[in-house]
């Protein structure tokens, strides 16, 4: 069974979409970026060039986004998720992680919490009113999160760089760290110069001891109809000097992974892009096929599928990737963990995944999602 918009609200969705651009067609950064490899024509550049969708194709994909998508898209009972306390972190050991969302993950490293594309509006979009909505609630607010060293973000789309989450995360964190041109938008938006790190492929920088390194990625990235590649996007090593972690951002498959595996790794732990995807786009997000050989290309010893699980953003069913890839994880002898939204991870020792987005596994959770 399938949900299907009234047709009369084609015009008014078009005219929305339009509308995107003009919001936001003053929003993309007006600093150069010449020194840059990946920048040219005023635009960033995957390494391959990706075949363009086409009018056509384009056209296609959006109809069946808005007219023709499955009913188990979005879950049909609340999913489980662990509510957090500040108390709770700030009493969690080392080398903890909790993932608070699609591709959002509290990490506790070395004494000092940092996050990953921090978002946590109920909707993915320029509109309060409409878009992609959250299936759960976050597992704690942003007020109750404790002080944050740093918040690393791969890229400028809407479901991994939230505007609102930024001006309330910027009074409580020390450093932002991205991909170029994305901390253009911050310093826009009212983030201070000094908190922001900007990095271009293969650069790294050291915060409190922490490595971090930007790698290369294959996406685009744009806010609205007239900014698109304005901005960088990137993959990003994490490393303590005893724990290092991946964490893919978004990407097509590519033979990055595999420089990224042979100059970084091998890594505790592979957060890789796992949803979202669609055979109308393999560019830019990966098949759970190509998302395993991401893992096993950049040499992670422990794979987490990510971008998966919190917003409706593809066509398929919203447990498709976690059920895709454990079954390929378990083909091929890989260790996957998939933590429950708010549940603690031991970066260093994961425990394995207990299949929880399973409906037989939903017993016992309230209409807000919580046990």
């Amino acid at each position: 069974m399938k949900r299907r918009l009234p047709r009369f609200l084609l015009p008014i969705t078009v005219l929305i979409a339009m509308s995107i651009g003009l919001l936001t067609c003053g929003a993309h950064p007006a600093a150069s970026y010449d020194q840059s490899p990946q920048y040219g024509e005023g635009r960033f550049h995957n390494v391959a060039k990706q075949a363009p969708l086409g009018f056509v194709r384009g056209v296609k994909v959006w109809w069946r986004f808005l007219f023709d998508k499955p009913a188990d898209a979005t879950p049909q009972v609340a999913i489980p998720v662990h509510t957090l306390t500040r108390q709770a972190l700030l009493d969690a050991p080392d080398d903890s992680l909790w993932r608070l969302g699609h591709s959002t993950m509290l990490m506790k490293l070395d004494g000092h919490f940092w996050l990953t594309d921090p978002v946590f509006s109920e909707r993915v979009s320029p509109f309060s009113f409409m878009g992609p909505k959250r299936f759960h609630a976050p597992p704690l607010s942003i007020e109750e999160l404790p002080e944050i060293t740093g918040v690393i973000i791969s890229h400028d789309h809407y479901d991994h760089l939230d505007h609102d989450a930024v001006l309330a995360l910027a009074p409580k964190v020390r450093h932002f760290v991205t991909a170029l041109g994305v901390g253009d938008r911050l310093l826009a938006w009212g983030v201070p110069q000094e908190k922001i790190t900007q990095l271009d492929w293969w650069q790294e920088t050291r915060i409190e001891g922490l490595k971090i390194a930007a790698t290369p990625a294959q996406h685009f990235s744009g806010r609205g109809l007239s900014d698109g590649n304005r901005t960088l996007w990137a993959s990003w090593v994490i490393d303590t000097g005893r724990t290092r972690i991946f964490f893919s951002g978004d990407s097509g498959y590519f033979d990055g992974f595999a420089k990224i595996g042979e100059r970084y790794g091998p890594f505790d732990l592979a957060m890789v892009e796992t949803g979202a995807y669609d055979e109308q786009w393999p560019g830019v997000h990966m098949q759970p096929e190509q998302s395993l050989q991401a893992h096993l290309d950049v040499r992670g010893k422990v794979m987490m599928p990510i971008h998966n699980g919190t917003f409706d953003l593809a066509l398929h069913a919203w447990t498709e990737p976690f059920e895709r890839i454990t079954a390929l994880a378990a083909e091929q002898g890989v260790e996957l963990t998939a933590p429950q939204m708010g549940e603690r991870l031991d970066i260093r020792a994961p425990a394995p995944s207990t299949h929880w987005w399973r409906v037989g596994e939903l017993d016992g959770v309230d209409a807000n999602g919580r046990r």
